[in-house]
């Protein structure tokens, strides 16, 4: 362990964690381990090795579906209750060890800790929530078009649900599925990021725990890792009805044909190119704020993370000041230490993505106003710690276009009304969050109507990164289209079965058929 790991407690984190020799990788419970190639996963905190975590093998691979298809047999005949109250159980357990796992999150991603404990405490939130659904999965009756008969539909679990992860949120969105698919009554197979492992196998654990005192069974939740070729064993596998996605844009449409081809169903969540508009009646201070945090907050790798920053021409100086002035008060370094603002970036290919885009955007014409580079020296020994940039640029730029996973935002003017900036927040592939600064009701109003913001979250006076456990999470176009964590996302981990009952002695047919024997 490093300095900075002894100094904040890491080596503590993963012993409360469970985690004394890392070199596991496959598990349902405590089954079995994969027996596979190593992954070893170095922390872009301080460059240190972190763990070993042995990979899933074909065979491997097998094991697991097989205890996965099997556990699902008695989990779905549970009644949703008791099923939920596993689920409570998990979740006290997020509880107890809510600052160890935040600290690995932090540790081995990158956030800063307090942004790796808002993470657990998503896990928390949507268990709190997946509790009460469990009570709640309700469908419909309808009234039947023959006389004595009674009609109504009901959900029933699906089955084992594939769940690929990306490693911005190595714990948060894993949990908003299975949180969900488990009080639905299916079991999960979950393939983490090989790029945070040592955090998959830190949940598989206490899930694993959980799941064994309370004698459910080992196969509800099972972990798989590796790279892409784990992740077609899943995609390619008719035992999976369901596979959640959550990852770039390219690797979206790669599991999307891949499930279509076995007509199987897939929830996606794909990549954000994110814009705050600022309209004259904006609060200033709000918007500093906001777009602030969206831009730099996770180093600028969060889906919802703040892209582009739309200004009416008449207020853009006075905001494009305030916003530079904010980012010479920015603080980078250690994410343990909480008086940092930004940590480190995932990886070095990250750093190179970063670097590209600034070439890119001065290439294609647009002006650098707060200066990027990569960070070197003591304290910066990864080599991932870089510099928040903002650039004036066009949105017709092709890097304006893509999604860049770091800390670069785009800021551009807009003249005349609400359906200008509306059109330059749209004219984008991607549909996931989008966010209006106003004071005005009608700008707000439009922005929210069906001529305004085409992505699957809007918001008034509010960023666009992050969002509530209650609502629905997903966005359109590129984005792929899928909803997980609040409202009625549940419906996905079910099947939709409608029934007929005839209570008479009689069997009248549809539509006045006669069929007399």
């Amino acid at each position: 362990m490093s300095d900075i790991a002894e100094k904040f407690g890491i080596k503590q984190a993963l012993k409360d964690l469970g985690i004394k020799d890392i070199n596991e990788g496959t598990s349902t419970g405590a089954e079995f381990f994969g027996s596979g190639e190593i992954i070893e996963s170095y922390s872009p905190v301080d460059g240190s090795l972190i763990g070993k975590v042995k990979t899933t093998s074909k065979e491997d691979y097998e094991k697991v579906m097989t205890a996965a298809t099997e556990g699902f047999k008695s989990w779905k005949t549970m009644p949703a209750p008791l099923r939920g109250e596993i689920v409570r159980k998990f979740n006290e357990e997020l509880r107890r060890l809510k600052e160890p796992l935040g600290k690995l999150v932090s540790y081995e991603m990158g956030k800063s800790y307090q942004e790796g404990l808002g993470e657990v405490q998503e896990m928390i939130d949507i268990c709190d929530f997946a509790v009460g659904l469990s009570r709640q999965l309700h469908g419909l009756t309808m009234h039947s078009e023959r006389p004595g008969h009674r009609m109504y539909e009901q959900y029933h679990p699906l089955g084992v649900v594939g769940i690929i992860s990306a490693f911005n949120f190595p714990v948060a969105v894993w949990s908003w599925n299975t949180a969900l698919a488990w009080v639905c009554g299916d079991a999960c197979v979950w393939k983490g990021s090989e790029k945070t492992p040592i955090t998959s196998v830190a949940c598989q654990k206490i899930a694993a725990r959980v799941f064994e005192e309370n004698n459910v069974p080992a196969g509800i939740s099972c972990l798989v890792t590796g790279d892409y070729k784990v992740g077609e064993m899943m995609t390619t596998d008719n035992r999976i009805p369901l596979i959640s996605a959550t990852g770039s844009t390219r690797m979206g449409r790669i599991v999307a044909s891949k499930v279509a081809e076995r007509l199987g169903n897939s929830l996606l969540e794909l990549g954000g190119n994110n814009a705050i508009i600022v309209t004259p009646d904006a609060d200033i201070k709000m918007t500093v704020i906001g777009a602030v945090f969206g831009a730099v907050g996770t180093a600028g790798q969060r889906c919802t993370s703040t892209r582009r920053l739309i200004i009416h021409e008449s207020i853009y100086d006075k905001v494009k000041d305030a916003i530079v002035a904010a980012y010479k008060q920015l603080s980078i370094g250690n994410p343990l230490d909480e008086n940092n603002h930004m940590g480190p970036l995932i990886d070095k290919d990250a750093v190179k993505n970063y670097q590209n885009a600034l070439t890119k955007v001065v290439e294609e014409g647009g002006n650098i106003i707060v200066e990027g580079g990569v960070l070197e020296g003591e304290g910066f020994e990864s080599g991932c710690y870089v510099k928040p940039a903002i650039a004036e640029a066009k949105n017709s730029y092709e890097i304006v276009q893509h999604e860049t996973f770091a800390p670069v935002l785009y800021m551009m003017k807009y003249s005349g009304n609400i359906e200008d900036a509306m059109e330059l927040q749209n004219g984008v592939k991607q549909g996931l969050s989008s966010a209006i600064m106003t004071n005005n009701l009608r700008e707000a109003e439009y922005f929210l109507s069906v001529n305004g913001s085409d992505c699957g979250i809007a918001n008034v006076n509010i960023g666009t990164s992050g969002a509530e456990i209650g609502g629905a999470f997903g966005g359109e176009k590129d984005t792929g289209g899928g909803r997980e964590s609040g409202s009625d996302a549940w419906k996905v981990y079910m099947r939709r079965q409608t029934n007929t009952i005839n209570y008479t002695t009689e069997l009248p047919l549809s539509q006045g058929i006669k069929f007399d024997l």
